[in-house]
């Protein structure tokens, strides 16, 4: 977007939509005249109408023909729908920092005491200090022997595949 720069060319541009919204009479009654004299307004023309800048305010305008004459409606700004969520948000840190402040909530019925303990953990052998032994179970000869002919199959299928593979390569060269 290229603002016009030129004093004469936004005095002209001001003087031209004054005159177009001066022949529209239900536009100039909803809305001022530029302010022409000291600049106030920057225009520059886009495909659908004109750009209008406020040098006071900062607002940006489109200005667009339609049926009843031209209108000019103000372009969203980004920063302050940004300003709008920070704030919300910051309102609902605080509020919750309150609730937070304000200590727990309790639900329920609490005029039980809860169990002492957890009825779905297994209970501890009763064992006196001394005797404590970890035992841990030891695989079987057939386990051993299990383990140990699937650790031969996998090892002469890596070697079958090497042997391909070099076979492979060496054709190719």
């Amino acid at each position: 977007m290229r603002l016009a720069t030129s004093s004469t060319t936004s005095w002209l541009a001001a003087a031209a939509l004054a005159a177009l919204m001066a022949t529209s009479g239900d536009l100039v009654a909803a809305q001022p005249a530029p302010d022409s004299e000291n600049g106030r307004y920057s225009m520059t023309p886009i495909p659908e109408g004109v750009l209008r800048l406020d040098t006071r305010t900062g607002t940006v305008s489109t200005c667009t023909r339609n049926g009843a004459g031209w209108a000019c409606y103000a372009v969203p700004d980004e920063r302050t729908a940004l300003d709008a969520e920070i704030g919300r948000l910051q309102a609902e840190v605080e509020k919750l920092k309150a609730q937070l402040a304000a200590g727990p909530t309790v639900s329920g019925k609490i005029d039980e005491s809860m169990p002492k303990s957890d009825p779905l953990k297994k209970a501890e052998p009763k064992v006196a200090e001394g005797d404590r032994k970890i035992e841990i179970p030891l695989p079987s000869d057939q386990d051993v022997d299990r383990v140990m002919s699937f650790l031969e199959k996998a090892w002469r299928r890596l070697i079958d595949m090497a042997n391909r593979v070099q076979k492979d390569v060496s054709g190719k060269i």
